[in-house]
């Protein structure tokens, strides 16, 4: 039987790759922290299924390469929902 961390670490990892999903996303889909999540999946999901661990990497790079563009657009919708108030 596999104890609950080794357990978590994988759920996370597959969720991650199955929806593409980042950190935070998967922080608040399992309730823990994105410190919970980040240290689960680049850490002890390589001991546990290092397969699963280099997709989950994959899409983590990814995520980080698109982050800039992610940013800017919601900083462009914050000053438009703004505009329209005002």
């Amino acid at each position: 039987m596999k104890n609950p961390v080794e357990e978590r670490a994988v759920e996370l990892g597959r969720f991650i790759v199955a929806n593409k999903a980042t950190v935070r996303a998967a922080a608040g889909q399992y309730g823990v922290s994105k410190s919970t999540v980040h240290t689960d999946v680049s850490r002890r999901l390589a001991e546990f299924d290092p397969l699963l661990f280099e997709q989950v990497r994959a899409v983590l790079n990814q995520n980080k390469a698109q982050r800039h563009i992610r940013g800017g657009q919601a900083t462009r919708r914050k000053y438009r929902q703004a505009e329209n108030r005002g």
